[in-house]
């Protein structure tokens, strides 16, 4: 039996969790996943249980181990890190167990705290104080809406961590949270790289409740007996902090530094570029975070139902029809037949407003829709103006970047998304730019995994840095579309304006 050194990250997503084991090399020796499901329970809600993502990571962790056995290897793992949906709460109890469910970041029944933040601390005062404005989303307003409508529950809290944390916690009995993710809840200071003393104590949140602040590859502790029993592995694994899932996905695609650009076509989407220091935008429309790597940030702009548009519209309308096969051969029926629907969809504009949205709009009652459906359009028009509405929205995002004159000459796109090749070329015919596919597989645990690879100094580098970014090929939509697509963006933000008052009374009759 050979000996294999490899190194597991452990992507803590909304649909699932993946491990993969990478060699010193790079290579991706296995992989598996555990898929669950989010709660939603009324409309703007958004919820998950902690020990959902823990047994996800058991499963997962004892899939690979098993698969790698199964190829005759003794299996040495060096280290273990995380990657992970971002500013869902998790409130724990004096032992450490969550005191309720987790409310996860598409969540945004907190639009009364975000509103009282604005009005209480002001905007201007917020974005000093944590480079970022108040939205629902963020973590310290679903804090605040426990506290307004679970008050038993916010008087036991006595430490908030988040998703991908919690389980490392799990694994090493100790508490810690690291700068990526943090810049996501609202209680941090990104440009000093540690939590806000003001917004804080503005909010009457208390310090003990925060986990110790590390960088993204720090050893945190190690695999604990218990945790190495489930997962099959050997206790004592230096166990590494991780990054939130866009900075560990950016790493993951080799996006390190100014003038390259991340698009990511996952459950939401995200377009991001990387800056030598902080970055403020005044109108809140992006996120200044903290990257994976020290003395590096990033700015981001978020759209909140990307990939989660085209799943949820396969689960809503049960397209399984579509196919015979399981569910990776319905996605590829139903991109296959929006190929054959012309730019434009024949008059047809997506919406993909489904869980409210961030950038530019800030809305998070903002609510999807089609418009200007006619008999003649079929489940094809309605997938393709889908993938263009979601293309638009991500378009959105760059246009905001440009305004502060960010500039950028290489563009790569990740994510389940960039599996479609048509996906792709439509965005590119948006952004007027060729994009290079760059590990769509594997998305953000291949961040993961450089991390911990980093944190215990295993695996090959060049110049410094782990050279385990495999890129794939350049594709530029067909030029022909640019013009289409011009059009089309501006009817879609014309369409947003003029029916905004209608989202929002629609959002009181909910």
């Amino acid at each position: 039996m050979s000996r294999l050194e490899v190194v597991l990250g452990i992507d803590v997503g909304t649909s699932g969790t993946k491990a993969i084991a990478v060699d010193a090399l790079g290579q991706v020796q296995a992989s598996a996943s555990s898929n669950y499901e989010m709660d939603v329970p009324k409309v703007g809600y958004a919820e998950q249980h902690p020990d959902l993502w823990w047994g996800a990571a058991v499963e997962s962790v004892k899939s690979v181990v098993g698969l790698l056995k199964g190829k005759g290897y003794d299996v040495a793992v060096q280290s273990i890190s995380f990657s992970g949906q971002m500013h869902g709460l998790v409130a724990l109890d004096d032992d450490g167990h969550p005191l309720r469910p987790s409310i996860i970041w598409c969540d945004v029944r907190t639009t009364a705290e975000a509103d009282w933040l604005e009005r209480a601390l002001s905007r201007e005062q917020i974005i000093e104080w944590t480079n970022n404005p108040p939205l629902p989303n963020f973590t310290a307003t679903k804090l605040l809406w426990v506290k307004e409508h679970e008050r038993e529950v916010y008087g036991r809290i006595r430490q908030v961590m988040l998703p991908k944390d919690y389980v490392r916690f799990r694994m090493t009995g100790r508490y810690h949270a690291e700068v990526t993710d943090a810049s996501g809840t609202l209680l941090f200071d990104v440009s000093r790289r540690q939590w806000s003393q003001p917004m804080c104590d503005a909010l009457g949140i208390p310090q003990s409740w925060l986990p110790e602040m590390v960088e993204a590859s720090t050893v945190t502790g190690e695999l604990t007996a218990e945790a190495a029993r489930l997962m099959g592995l050997q206790p004592g694994i230096p166990v590494v902090a991780g990054a939130g899932d866009q900075a560990a996905g950016a790493l993951g695609v080799g996006v390190r530094r100014q003038g390259q650009v991340s698009m990511v076509l996952g459950t939401s989407g995200v377009v991001l570029t990387p800056t030598a220091s902080p970055v403020v935008d005044a109108s809140g429309a992006l996120h200044s975070f903290c990257h994976a790597l020290p003395n590096t940030w990033f700015m981001m702009g978020v759209t909140q139902a990307a990939g989660g548009s085209l799943e949820w519209y396969r689960e809503t309308f049960e397209a399984t029809g579509v196919s015979t096969g399981g569910r990776e051969d319905t996605f590829e029926a139903l991109l296959g037949g929006a190929s054959q629907v012309v730019p434009g969809s024949e008059g047809l504009i997506f919406l993909p407003y489904l869980m409210g949205e961030r950038t530019p709009i800030l809305d998070p009652l903002a609510r999807g829709a089609w418009l200007g459906l006619s008999r003649r359009h079929r489940q094809a028009h309605l997938v393709r103006a889908l993938l263009e509405g979601v293309s638009l929205s991500l378009t959105d995002c760059w246009n905001a970047m440009e305004k502060q004159g960010v500039k950028a000459a290489e563009w790569l796109i990740s994510g389940g998304g960039a599996n479609s090749r048509l996906w792709v070329e439509i965005l590119s015919a948006c952004v007027k730019r060729p994009l290079q596919v760059v590990q769509a597989r594997y998305g953000p645990a291949l961040g993961a995994a450089m991390i911990a690879a980093d944190g215990v100094g295993f695996g090959a580098r060049r110049d410094g840095v782990l050279d385990w970014v495999q890129k794939g090929d350049d594709i530029a939509g067909p030029t022909d579309w640019q013009a289409s697509y011009e059009r089309l963006y501006s009817l879609y933000q014309t369409a947003y304006v003029q029916l905004k008052d209608v989202f929002h009374a629609l959002a009181d009759e909910s």
